[in-house]
């Protein structure tokens, strides 16, 4: 079973994730439909693959969009400070993770983590 990405022509931005068979061809799903589709692979995140050679970044998702350069999927930026990191198409933070086993939350005016435990 095949996974593929309708991509809007213009943005690239993901519109629609279906399922399709394996012998499918996203070049000639795009000309049978007259959308633009590419294939993605749903074991795929953070350019990793459990079982094998991971393809296009990221298992691609509504929103998510499509990077014809990178050949890759790219999840939504989720603030303005963090960067893309183009070895795992994942995002990230200006100030790592704190790694002490509490949770946070990100605080863009801060541009750091703050605590996320209740009562904080």
């Amino acid at each position: 079973m095949s996974h593929f990405a309708k991509l809007n022509p213009d943005t690239l931005v993901v519109e629609l994730v279906l399922v399709g068979r394996d012998d499918d061809d996203e070049n000639e799903l795009s000309a049978r439909t007259g959308d633009l589709y590419r294939r993605t692979s749903y074991n795929t995140r953070g350019n990793q693959h459990p079982d094998g050679t991971p393809f296009r970044g990221n298992y691609a998702g509504i929103g998510y969009r499509y990077d014809d350069t990178l050949d890759a999927f790219i999840p939504p930026q989720p603030f303005p400070s963090w960067t893309l990191d183009e070895a795992t198409f994942q995002w990230a933070a200006p100030v790592p993770y704190p790694d002490d086993g509490e949770p946070y939350v990100w605080d863009e005016s801060a541009l750091n983590w703050t605590s996320a435990t209740l009562g904080d």
